[in-house]
């Protein structure tokens, strides 16, 4: 029988005893609980790959480039489940294939790499120009957008509303990478990335090719949308961090902000560039139904 002035301690009380414990010793500055053996182990950078070339991973990135005629392949690796998925023919591939295991692809590509399961060593795309353009009425222009992800992401929004070219600088900009290919998710081979060198001389450049340049600023005078003007539009986005530089915004035709309602007045770059480019393009279609 339990002693009701001694009631007997069952593991359960024992643990909620330690958890008590734990807490009162972080409250006082004593020792942290022991970590979990559990833990995830710490992550593995990848190696370095072959010089002059780029790594390609994740089964879009890779299934765009083998699909990309400009793309000079070297070598595929995959795993057997991975090319299952892309419905690979291994006779008709343009490059040689190495079955793997996917621990291969984390020791090369690194354990933060999402490869699943493929890896495509190429050439990196030939330099594009402003030349380039054609007859393209809508473009992205980047002031100094540093981070690979959110480049990624411009890449695949600029594809997604049919953009003729994402321009930026080639300083303080991503270089071609798995990185940047990843995150554009087959994004990169579909449209033009053209890195210039001076990007006010190009903003001037592609004004005189008509296009009407907006810097997009959460302190510009106007919204975005009665903004646009003319048959052909840069949208010009700033740095995750500080925005348009001086020089860009007074180079550009227009500063125009996104009238947000909300209690956040702003958005990541890449979702900015999403919601103006819908807006270019809906002024377009309105502008041609008219």
């Amino acid at each position: 029988m339990t002693d009701d002035k001694n009631p007997t301690h069952t593991p359960k009380d024992a643990h909620y005893a330690k958890l008590r414990r734990a807490h009162r010793d972080r409250a006082r500055g004593g020792p942290a609980p022991a970590a979990d053996s559990r833990k995830k182990p710490p992550s593995r950078p990848a190696k370095p790959g072959p010089a002059d070339r780029v790594r390609l991973y994740g089964l879009h990135t890779v299934e765009a480039a083998l699909a990309n005629p400009e793309r000079r392949l070297h070598k595929l690796f995959a795993t057997r489940n991975a090319l299952n998925r892309l419905e690979l023919d291994e006779a008709a591939l343009p490059c040689p294939l190495e079955l793997v295991e996917p621990r291969f692809l984390d020791s090369e590509l690194g354990t933060d790499a999402v490869h699943q399961g493929v890896m495509l060593e190429a050439d990196p795309l030939r330099a594009r120009r402003l030349s380039d353009l054609g007859q393209s009425d809508l473009i992205l222009v980047l002031d100094q957008v540093t981070d690979p992800h959110n480049v990624g992401a411009l890449l695949r929004s600029a594809v997604a509303f049919g953009a003729g070219a994402v321009v930026t600088t080639s300083r303080h900009s991503p270089q071609e990478s798995g990185v940047l290919a990843k995150s554009a998710s087959g994004a990169l081979e579909l449209i033009p990335y053209v890195q210039i060198t001076n990007l006010a001389d190009a903003l001037g450049e592609i004004a005189e090719l008509g296009f009407q340049t907006i810097g997009l600023d959460s302190e510009g005078e106007g919204e975005l949308e009665p903004s646009f003007a003319g048959e052909r539009i840069a949208l010009v986005l700033g740095s995750e961090g500080k925005g348009l530089r001086q020089k860009t915004r007074e180079t550009v035709s227009v500063l125009a902000r996104l009238e947000m309602p909300g209690a956040i007045r702003s958005l990541n770059v890449s979702n900015a560039a999403a919601v103006a480019l819908y807006a270019a393009r809906r002024f377009m279609g309105a502008k041609r139904a008219g």
